[in-house]
């Protein structure tokens, strides 16, 4: 796949239709969602199973329903929850008054295998997306770390933008576990090679601050986590994405005027910047897209279409399968 497609959201669209997956979306309330359920499955993009539906939304005959009733569903999320959090000493009768929460719910269904993902955010806060996520899948063995991406659509090309929606202040340490989880993702969903750009208001030691500092730290350790990706930082924006700019700003960066994952030092300015490329620039943003858990639980800004949602499924899709 050309990572320069004008539409990268429409290869991914025809990956995950030849690997159909299970992908759950909990809040059958809102409109959108059942909306977007019958776009997912009108296209054959994924197989959408549908929680607990307003039954006056009409269904595409190919949506999958069920409940947080159902006795059978409900006793496999509630034994799972017990085997994920025996360490906390959580009891079957607690967790099933803990399954109510339809996206906890959904989230334990990932995790048993009943379905490949889990989509929600368009009615709950992401907070309470990733709570699910973390009590329902968790994290792979070894590592705890859950943040976010975005895909950003521009007009001729897509790129990555991360973390903008989870870690308030990560270390330097969280920074480079984000920036190679980024990286890696950019991978899978764009087919391009990752060129990371680890941001800051500095290039190459224009600027000091212990805010800098951090940055500058974080590209060393990313590079020893993941030495065959090419990382540089700190660099400015324009250093990252005008060739003009870090010819005379990094002359000699590998990453520099052609970033395509681009790595925000803190939540404040990554969230600030997605919004802005979105609103002023006309970008797609898809997102914010969880990484870290051992399976896809996705996360929907509250202020999503119907075509984001069944976006997002089509991302959850693809990162269930993996494939390139």
């Amino acid at each position: 796949m050309d990572g320069n497609d004008l539409q990268v959201i429409s290869t991914l669209r025809q990956r995950a239709a030849s690997h159909p997956q299970r992908i759950v979306l909990p809040e059958g309330q809102d409109t959108r969602v059942l909306n977007a359920a019958n776009l997912l499955a009108e296209r054959g993009w994924c197989t959408p199973v549908v929680c607990d539906p307003d039954p006056a939304i009409p269904l595409h005959r190919m949506v999958q329903t069920i409940s947080v009733s159902d006795p059978e569903l409900m006793d496999r999320a509630a034994l799972q929850l017990v085997e994920n959090r025996k360490n906390k000493g959580v009891d079957y009768e607690t967790s099933v008054e803990m399954i109510k929460n339809p996206l906890l719910f959904a989230a334990l269904l990932v995790r048993t295998g009943f379905v490949n993902g889990s989509v929600a955010g368009s009615l709950a806060a992401t907070a309470s997306v990733i709570r699910a996520g973390l009590y329902g899948i968790g994290t792979p063995p070894g590592r705890k770390l859950v943040s976010s991406f975005f895909l950003m659509q521009l007009p001729d090309r897509a790129v990555t933008y991360a973390d903008c929606g989870v870690v308030p202040d990560p270390s330097d340490q969280e920074l480079a576990e984000i920036a190679v989880a980024a990286a890696n993702n950019h991978a899978l969903l764009t087919g391009e090679i990752p060129k990371v750009a680890m941001l800051s208001f500095s290039t190459r030691g224009s600027a000091n601050h212990h805010h800098i500092d951090k940055v500058v730290s974080a590209t060393e350790i990313a590079r020893s986590l993941a030495p065959e990706i090419e990382i540089d930082g700190e660099l400015q924006f324009d250093a990252a994405w005008v060739p003009q700019v870090a010819a005379r700003k990094a002359p000699d960066s590998k990453v520099a005027g052609q970033a395509n994952v681009f790595i925000f030092p803190d939540l404040a300015s990554g969230n600030i910047a997605y919004k802005i490329t979105e609103r002023l620039a006309g970008a797609q943003a898809l997102g914010p897209l969880v990484q870290g858990l051992r399976q896809p639980c996705m996360d929907l800004s509250r202020g999503c279409s119907v075509q984001d949602i069944a976006d997002v499924a089509v991302i959850a899709s693809v990162m269930a399968t993996g494939n390139r």
